[in-house]
């Protein structure tokens, strides 16, 4: 598992760094655990465009993973690990002693072979298994954490990262979060043990601009670079850097401006990213 890069024989390979997919034991998925998956290429149901720089891509068969774990004390093998087109992370395919199957995130240090269980009371702390925050000491790493009981994982989801327990104090544990955002959940709420798999994921480069149509991601032009009545940044003589504060082309404030709501749930977050103390 790790970066691969590539001799300059062309102009678009010079920069590019992937992944060198070393983990992956299988090319083809479970076909009973895939579904079709929908496009709207940025557009609503009247054909506008409400999500810029969305379109093309690759077709893509969506994976069914179970970010719930709710197969209690029945213990599953880990099958294969696959590449998914979806989600940053790796997943696993996973064999329960009734011929079920599913998928989940794929935790670093899970191999082939191994073996893993979901259960709300005390079992062993090893990489693929998945437990009730009160049963899981504080430090040891975490991912794909439920925010309430029951409704699955919902956030630490994405390529190596992972979360850790601060504190338990009465019903609540003290959660931080890969932002650094400490936040308190339910002691009932299940997570998986283990960092995520592929690590190295920050490191890629895509190299060329090519590879990001493969992705679906369209071009994005500079505002600087449009005529004034494109954009409030466009114009000038030369290569100007805009002449105001970097904004929308409607005029919202891009770097700085608070866009965060306040939630009924905020007052579950003891301190935000920028380390001040929420109180309520």
């Amino acid at each position: 598992m790790g970066i691969k890069q590539y001799k300059p024989r062309s102009p678009g390979l010079r920069w590019t760094a992937l992944s060198d997919f070393n983990e992956i034991t299988t090319t083809k998925p479970e076909k009973s655990l895939t579904e079709s998956k929908k496009r709207t290429g940025g557009r609503n149901f009247q054909g506008r465009v409400t999500s810029r720089w969305i379109g093309g891509g690759h077709k893509k068969r969506y994976r069914l993973i179970d970010f719930k774990r709710n197969k209690f004390d029945k213990p599953g093998k880990v099958m294969s690990i696959e590449y998914d087109p979806n989600r940053s992370s790796r997943i696993a395919l996973i064999k329960y002693e009734d011929n079920d199957k599913c998928y989940i995130l794929w935790p670093n240090g899970l191999n082939v072979g191994d073996t893993v269980i979901s259960s709300m009371s005390e079992v062993e702390i090893k990489p693929g298994n998945a437990i009730a925050l009160r049963h899981i000491p504080p430090g040891i790493p975490i991912h794909n954490l439920e925010l309430k009981k029951g409704r699955g994982g919902k956030i630490v989801r994405s390529a190596g990262s992972y979360a850790q327990i601060l504190a338990k104090e009465d019903l609540y544990a003290h959660i931080k979060l890969p932002s650094g955002e400490v936040r308190l959940v339910e002691l009932d709420c299940m997570a998986t043990i283990g960092q995520l798999g592929n690590i190295d994921h920050d490191a890629i480069s895509i190299g060329k601009a090519g590879r990001s149509r493969w992705l679906g991601r369209m071009p994005r032009v500079r505002g600087v670079a449009m005529n004034p009545i494109d954009h409030p940044m466009g114009g000038g003589e030369g290569k100007s850097s805009g002449g105001r504060h970097p904004c929308s082309p409607w005029g919202m404030i891009a770097k700085g401006f608070k866009t965060r709501k306040r939630k009924q749930s905020d007052k579950y977050i003891v301190k935000k990213r920028n380390s001040q103390i929420v109180t309520s």
